[in-house]
């Protein structure tokens, strides 16, 4: 006779509550901006872990794998918010007319804008398995189709968050393990 494990409603509970502590910390950790990539790689690394290995990492490695991720966490940031603020600069002039293009413009500037946003998603989970900032971009710029789910996932959570803004920090968990999903797609 073989021992079989089943998932029993407390299990699942505890998932939960866990996902939401997870997206709490990684919430406060990101208040201050620029360690936003380090908070967001070591929650990914803690939903990796979780549901992958089966158990919670210890509270020492992921401190130690938040100061080592600190400094190019904050480079990474700085360059996906430039990124953003740019594309959203285009978005407002166009919808101002004070560049030339128009709607065709407007449209394609907002896709990019979606894009990046999608394609940073894409590479938090990476970072999670482990990868350096970089190696998680270009293994998310080889899977375009997942860049467009990612962005899907981070939209819902944008509209969820918006509607009731109290859960934002707890969606962040549940976004982390969204984003790991889809990740697990990716050899």
């Amino acid at each position: 006779m073989t021992a079989t494990t089943t998932t029993d409603w407390r299990d699942t509970l505890r998932d939960a509550a866990d996902l939401a502590l997870v997206g709490i910390v990684v919430t406060v950790a990101a208040v201050p901006v620029v360690t936003t990539g380090a908070a967001a790689a070591v929650g990914a690394q803690a939903v990796q872990q979780r549901f992958t290995d089966g158990h919670w990492p210890g509270p020492r490695d992921l401190l130690r794998s938040f100061g080592r991720r600190l400094l190019p966490g904050a480079l990474a940031t700085l360059v996906v918010l430039a990124a953003l603020l740019l594309l959203t600069l285009n978005i407002f002039w166009l919808n101002q007319g004070l560049v030339p293009g128009g709607g065709v413009l407007l449209g394609v500037t907002a896709v990019a804008a979606v894009a990046v946003l999608g394609l940073a998603a894409l590479a938090i989970p990476f970072l999670g398995r482990g990868h350096t900032y970089r190696r998680a971009l270009r293994t998310a710029l080889s899977r375009p189709a997942l860049i467009v789910t990612c962005a899907g996932v981070i939209g819902i959570a944008f509209l969820l968050g918006s509607i009731l803004p109290i859960t934002a920090p707890l969606l962040v968990g549940y976004v982390l393990l969204a984003l790991h999903t889809i990740a697990r797609r990716v050899p």
